[in-house]
C-alpha cells in the first residue's frame, strides 16, 4: 500500500462527491471505533476510501505531477525543474567506497528529492539548478517523513528535454508560505518565517553511510556520523518545534560534519552556538507532521535559509502597499525587522514554553 498523506485521502474523497469533510471525518472515527483502535486515521480513510470505490492513485498514468507521488510506487516518471543541487558525498562501504547526490526538484503541485547512487552521480555533471530534468522508471521510498525518488537500476534521466517545460514553480522551492497557526498534521509543501525562541542540543549517531539507517549488528561498513537538531520557531501566530536533520541542520548553523563533530566530542562548545542562534530568523521549508508520543505538531524541515528582511518588506508591501509605505520609511527595516521579531517573539515562548515542557521532550529518541 503506498503511504499517502492523511489530507490526500481526505481531499480525493471529498472531491469525488460521495462524502463531505464533516461525514468524512465522522466515518473515519467510526471506523477505528470498529477495529478497537487498531488502525490509523489514514488507514481508516484508504479503507473508506475502497469502500466507497474512489481512485486514490491513477496506476495507469504514464507520468505523474510531484503531488501525485508517494513512497512505496515503483516505475515513476516525474518532470520537474531543479530547484536545488546539493554536492556529491562519498562514503565507505567496506573496503570499497560509494557516492551519494540529490536534487530537489518541483512542478506547480509541490518539491521532492531525487537521489543518485554511485556512478548515478556522474550523470548530474552537468545538472544546474533551473535545468529541467525527465525522471523515468525511479522508485519512490520514504527518508525522515519526506518522500524521496530514487533511479534504481533501471531509472534515467533526460535533462532539459525539447519541448519540456516546468512552469509555476517559485524561484528557490515552490512552497506555500503559511502561518504556524495555519498548520495541520500532514500539511506538506509549507513554507514558515520563524524567528528561533529556543535551541535544544543535537543528538548523534552513526548510520549506514549508503541507505542512511541507523547502523545495525553485522554491517560490514564504515559507520558515518549523522544527528537532529529540534528548534523552536515563532512567527508571532504560534510556535512549533522544527525538526533539522544533518543536511538541514549543516545549513541551519552554517557548519558542517566535522564541525559537527567537534560538539559531539565537547557539547560544552554548543553553548554559545545556541545563543548565538536565538532570536535568528529564518525561511524555512518542509512538511507538518504529528507526534503522537508527545501530542504536538511538528515542522519536518526540508530546506533552510536564512531570512531576507528586504525581500519580506518587499513581499508586505506588494500585499498592502498603502499600508505599508509609510512605516517602512520610519523603521529603516532592514536594521529593526529582526530584533523586534525576536524580543517579542521570545518574550511569547517564554510564557508557553516552561521548564515542566521542556524536560520531557529533551529525553525523546
Amino acid at each position: 500500500m503506498y503511504k499517502i498523506p492523511l489530507n490526500d485521502i481526505k481531499e480525493k474523497i471529498v472531491a469525488s462527491g460521495k462524502l463531505d469533510l464533516t461525514n468524512l471525518d465522522l466515518k473515519i472515527k467510526e471506523k477505528i471505533n470498529e477495529l478497537s483502535g487498531l488502525i490509523s486515521e489514514e488507514g481508516a480513510a484508504h479503507i473508506i476510501a475502497n469502500e466507497l470505490a474512489v481512485e486514490l492513485v491513477d496506476v495507469n498514468k504514464n507520468r505523474l505531477k510531484v503531488k501525485e507521488i508517494y513512497a512505496g510506487m515503483k516505475n515513476v516518471s516525474v518532470l520537474g525543474k531543479v530547484v536545488r543541487k546539493f554536492d556529491v558525498h562519498e562514503f565507505a562501504k567496506g573496503d570499497s567506497t560509494g557516492k551519494v547526490c540529490s536534487l530537489i526538484i518541483g512542478d506547480e503541485t509541490g518539491t521532492m528529492r531525487v537521489v543518485f547512487w554511485n556512478e548515478q552521480t556522474d550523470l548530474l555533471e552537468k545538472v544546474n539548478a533551473d535545468d529541467i530534468i525527465l525522471v523515468r522508471e525511479a522508485y519512490v521510498r520514504e527518508n525522515k517523513n519526506q518522500k524521496e525518488v530514487h533511479l534504481g537500476e533501471r531509472g534515467e534521466i533526460e535533462v532539459n528535454p525539447e519541448g519540456e517545460t516546468v512552469e509555476n514553480v517559485r524561484q528557490g522551492s515552490g512552497f506555500e508560505r503559511k502561518k504556524i497557526s495555519e498548520l495541520n498534521d500532514g500539511t506538506e509543501n509549507v513554507e514558515l518565517l520563524g524567528t528561533v525562541v529556543q535551541v535544544f542540543d543535537p543528538r548523534f549517531f552513526m548510520v549506514h553511510p549508503e541507505s542512511g539507517r541507523r547502523i545495525q549488528e553485522g554491517d560490514d561498513v564504515v559507520p558515518a556520523l549523522s544527528y537532529v537538531m529540534n528548534v523552536v520557531l515563532d512567527d508571532g501566530t504560534g510556535t512549533i518545534r522544527g525538526v533539522f536533520w544533518k543536511n538541514q541542520t549543516n545549513h541551519l548553523l552554517g557548519k558542517n560534519e566535522e564541525e559537527m563533530g567537534a560538539f559531539k566530542e565537547d557539547p560544552s562548545l554548543f553553548e554559545s552556538m545556541k545563543t548565538d542562534l536565538l532570536g535568528e530568523q529564518f525561511k524555512v521549508m518542509g512538511r507538518v507532521k504529528k507526534n503522537d508520543m508527545f501530542d504536538r505538531l511538528e515542522f519536518n524541515a526540508q530546506i533552510v535559509e536564512k531570512a531576507n528582511p528586504q525581500e519580506e518588506i518587499a513581499k508586505l508591501e506588494k500585499v498592502e502597499p498603502t499600508e505599508k509605505a509609510e512605516p517602512t520609511e520610519k523603521a529603516e527595516p532592514t536594521e529593526k525587522i529582526e530584533p523586534v521579531e525576536s524580543t517579542e517573539t521570545t518574550e511569547t515562548t517564554e510564557k508557553v514554553e516552561t521548564p515542566e515542557k521542556v524536560e520531557p521532550v529533551e529525553k525523546e529518541s
